[in-house]
């Protein structure tokens, strides 16, 4: 079964995209913020991560940069979840190593599928 790590700052979104994909059978573990989130991969080596990009402590980018650094943990796909959907935000996002861009609000349905089509390229 294969694992996500969802991380956001907001726990209500946390916790309704961790629903959705254990609905969907996938392991979730979460983290609150950027620097949970680089230590969180470090234990758990997720198959894929789910990060917020505006974040307390260490925004979802530089948490990005950090586990891309991270030789350990450099292979795991990075998702970005924002409300921010401008162009110069989602490039920031692929520049800072992140493999997708998904725009809040998304539906749950639209969040695993998404998911799901990751993990696949993925092999996980």
């Amino acid at each position: 079964m294969p694992t996500i790590l969802v991380v956001d700052d907001e726990r209500d979104i946390r916790e309704l995209v961790a629903f959705s994909l254990r609905y969907a059978g996938i392991e979730v573990v979460t983290a609150s913020n950027g620097e949970e989130a680089v230590s969180m991969a470090m234990q758990a080596l997720p198959d894929l991560i789910l990060m917020d990009v505006r974040m307390p402590r260490l925004d979802g980018f530089e948490a990005c940069r950090q586990i891309k650094a991270a030789a350990e943990i450099q292979h795991i796909p990075v998702v970005f979840l924002s409300a921010k959907g401008q162009d110069a935000e989602i490039q920031a996002g692929f520049a800072a190593g992140g493999t997708d861009y998904l725009v809040k609000p998304f539906s749950p349905i639209q969040l695993t599928e998404r998911v799901r089509a990751l993990l696949a390229s993925n092999g996980a």
